[in-house]
């Protein structure tokens, strides 16, 4: 939190894409703290997998719990963690570079049921885990690499964007985020459809916990990482 408020000014809602680039230019500064904090958290990992992810107690709780399957995630059309979760290599960062994503060299971790049955709870707890790995080897190859220059280009105060519309998706930590947008040509979006991830993700929740213990639907709610404000749109 502390990097981020550097770079944005605000420890919550940071709001740091704008249209045309980000509020603030990354200093020399945030660069540094950036790589302490790699070299810090990387270790980490290995010794939280070694508490949690691979203690006996907590892989009790876990395995076979919350299970789902690909043609329920196709269903519900669900992405990320939760289809990675059943064994499925997909990562829009891969399979539709955007951005930098093509220069940048990452794996996709999956879920193999190596600890219960394929698309547990725990498949998804691990495959956020190795996540933690890649995201840190990700930054290390480009926080050298910020090219120089305006850290935003001009954009006017009222922006208006030509007549069309456009559809645009990233892959974020919660699965993929996705952007329908319709303009009319004036300064006001004529539609606006946003398809969140925790939307689609706690729709499962019905299907996931029919008929289980009341205590399998703590491993369950929480391996399925949900942010209610963004539930809400």
């Amino acid at each position: 939190m502390d990097i981020l408020e550097m770079l944005s000014g605000a420890r919550l809602l940071y709001n740091y894409m704008w249209i045309g680039g980000v509020s603030r230019d990354i200093t020399p500064e945030a660069i540094e703290k950036i790589k302490t904090f790699l070299d810090y958290f990387e270790p980490k990992i290995d010794e939280y997998n070694t508490l949690l992810s691979f203690n006996k107690i907590f892989v009790e709780r876990t395995k076979n719990v919350g299970v789902i399957d690909v043609e329920t995630c196709h269903t519900y059309g669900l992405t990320g963690v939760m289809l990675r979760g059943c064994g499925v290599k997909w990562d829009l960062r891969k399979e539709v570079p955007y951005s930098i994503y093509k220069e940048v060299e990452f794996d996709v971790p999956v879920g193999s049921g190596e600890m219960g049955t394929l698309g547990d709870c725990w498949d998804r707890h691990i495959v956020r885990m190795r996540e933690m790995k890649e995201s840190v080897r990700i930054v290390r190859q480009l926080i050298d690499n910020i090219p120089s220059g305006p850290h935003r280009g001009k954009v006017g105060k009222v922006v208006k964007v030509p007549a069309g519309e456009s559809f645009s998706r990233t892959e974020c930590p919660r699965g993929e985020l996705a952007f329908y947008i319709v303009s009319d040509g004036s300064a006001k979006p004529f539609r606006v459809r946003c398809k969140s991830p925790c939307f689609l993700n706690i729709s499962t929740l019905d299907e996931l916990t029919r008929g289980v213990m009341v205590a399998d639907l703590i491993a369950t709610i929480g391996s399925l990482d949900i942010v209610l404000g963004e539930v809400d749109r």
